[in-house]
């Protein structure tokens, strides 16, 4: 009977206005939860009853229309509104926020899972996981730091135990060489004196009538170049040691390159002396150019000790006999090697030739830090023995560098664990830094120095920060910052036709097409907000709003069956 039937739609209407009731009370209860999206129910007409279907028009009709009696509401889906919630800053690095259409790869029992909370922290083995403890996945870098895109891998931030050192590759200097300063003419010029030298002779037979023995350590300690103590270094007798074989030790451990740093190259035309000559009972050592070149090496600089470490007597008598001079200027400075060993450099700069195209200037060397017997370093190609020509700068008539604009120098490390040679190209004219070379006053000095070199020392990662495109740079104690990793993104056809998991989390869904995985800011994903965190995007207001109107659709679908109970009753009157 109808009565029965208008029961039972008013049944349909409490059940799904319930239902609805139930849906908005999830939102409201979810209105804090972070990236929550909200959900709403949709309602359509349940199956009609036809008591006609209608004719069509005819001659003497014109038709009449379906007649059908409705028979309540079914619910006929639910609709999650995958709009973005807003951004609210925390300054926790770890907190992720997506400003787009992406989602977040996470893993679970090798299962992937996809969620728009970004609420991560560390676990004990710095992975960054959720709080339910799935695992954020993404790009991991290789031992250079280059980004190993493709698969995807549990995103790890060792901080506090990953570290890194730099090796140098650059060092730029400026300042201002003094072009009116007097061009050098002569290094110090040192007589070492002793019975019996002759070049190439018998070490153990030719100086002093037999002073040295083999195994005799032969030491240079407190020599000084321009002030600077030199380092010490040895020498020990060998049967088939020649005084060439010592003077070779001595030149070297004072840093004196080949020819002095003469001619070489430079315009002067000047004979170019060796570093030392061997006369009859004196050989003369002549030091490098340029009053910051000069040394200062007595008697007591050059000692002896037996294979006992008896010490025995010197048989030279060492006399300065000329002082280094020219327009000069040193600075040191340091490198680091491929290890973060900190490595400390003179480069002295000397005016060695003026003329009408400008003025000349040569660049030495000397690193305490060389692992070979030489004090002096190389540049270019290695060319040992001997040295290749000291380098040579030219400025032309306005102080501007004209050649070369830098130097390849190489520092040997051997021995020492390090990559071999260090090799480091020293900029002079370079990214706003350049040295000049114009007059000064009488008064005034070259002056010059390093301000920028790309190596550090080791370095222990200690923070990180996550670009709008999902990079990962890590910054270290030594101030450094690398790629560490990068995070990755999925996108869906229909987001709609996610499953939700639970927890913030979603699955694939049979209508939501596969995850399209890539990088931020790609295939509209959106941008990655670091230190942020995506907020809840239910409206207060709106869920009210449609509260009332369950709750009213509610209470007149109850009126239906109080009101055909009504009719029941009074048809039941009628019968007694």
């Amino acid at each position: 009977m109808s009565s029965t039937i208008a029961l039972f739609t008013g049944l349909t209407g409490l059940s799904v206005n319930a239902r609805r009731l139930e849906t908005i009370g999830n939102n409201i209860a979810n209105v804090n939860s972070y990236a929550f999206k909200s959900t709403r129910m949709i309602f359509a007409p349940a199956a009609s009853r036809d008591f006609t279907l209608g004719t069509v028009p005819g001659a003497t009709s014109g038709g009449s229309n379906p007649g059908q009696v409705g028979l309540g509401v079914n619910i006929s889906g639910t609709q999650r509104n995958f709009n973005n919630g807003a951004i609210s800053n925390t300054g926790i690095n770890t907190d992720l926020a997506i400003e787009g259409d992406g989602f977040f790869i996470v893993s679970r029992n090798n299962e992937q899972f996809y969620t728009r909370a970004g609420a991560f922290q560390f676990n004990a083995n710095n992975d960054l996981i959720t709080t339910t403890g799935e695992r954020l996945q993404g790009y991991t870098v290789d031992d250079n730091f280059n980004l190993i895109t493709g698969q995807l891998v549990d995103i790890n931030i060792p901080i506090g135990k990953q570290t890194i050192a730099n090796a140098t590759q650059n060092v730029r200097f400026s300042g201002n060489l003094k072009a009116s300063g007097t061009v050098a003419t002569t290094g110090a010029s040192l007589d070492f004196s002793a019975a019996g030298i002759a070049a190439g002779t018998d070490l153990l037979t030719a100086i002093g009538g037999g002073a040295y023995a083999a195994t005799d350590v032969i030491t240079i300690s407190g020599a000084l170049r321009n002030g600077k103590a030199v380092p010490d270094a040895s020498f020990t007798v060998t049967p088939a040691s020649t005084v060439d074989d010592l003077f070779r030790f001595i030149r070297d451990a004072l840093g004196i390159v080949q020819d002095g740093g003469y001619n070489a190259g430079d315009p002067t035309g000047a004979a170019e002396p060796g570093s030392y000559t061997v006369g009859a009972g004196v050989v003369n050592l002549i030091g490098n150019l340029g009053a910051d070149n000069d040394i200062v090496f007595a008697n007591s600089n050059l000692t002896v000790k037996d294979a006992a470490g008896v010490s025995k007597p010197s048989p030279f008598t060492v006399a300065k006999t000329a002082a280094a001079n020219g327009e000069s200027v040193r600075t040191t400075y340091i490198v680091h090697d491929s290890l973060g060993t900190p490595v400390e450099v003179d480069l002295t700069m000397v005016l060695v030739a003026k003329n009408d195209s400008g003025s000349f200037w040569r660049a030495f060397l000397h690193s305490p830090g060389d692992s070979d017997q030489a004090l002096h370093l190389e540049v270019g190609a290695r060319a040992e023995p001997p040295l290749g020509p000291v380098p040579l700068l030219q400025f032309d008539n306005f102080g501007q560098l004209v050649s070369p604009t830098q130097i390849p120098m190489e520092l040997d490390r051997t021995g020492t664990g390090a990559d071999d040679p260090l090799t480091v190209n020293l900029q002079f004219a370079a990214a706003g830094d350049a040295v000049t070379a114009f007059s000064d006053t009488a008064t005034a000095k070259s002056s010059i120095a390093a301000v920028f070199e790309d190596g550090s020392r080791l370095g222990t990662l200690s923070t990180f920060s996550v670009g709008a495109n999902g990079t990962i740079t890590g910054g270290f104690t030594n101030g450094l910052t690398r790629t560490i990793g990068q995070l990755a993104l999925a996108t869906f056809t229909n987001p709609e036709g996610l499953v939700d998991a639970g927890g913030n989390l979603f699955r694939v869904g049979p209508n939501s097409g596969n995850a399209v995985i890539t990088e931020p800011l790609d295939f509209g994903t959106g941008r990655i907000i670091g230190g942020a965190l995506e907020l809840s995007n239910v409206d207060l207001s709106e869920e009210f709003i449609n509260m009332i109107l369950t709750s009213t659709g509610y209470s007149a679908a109850s009126r239906i069956i109080t009101t055909t109970d009504q009719l029941i009753q009074q048809l039941l009157t009628i019968g007694r």
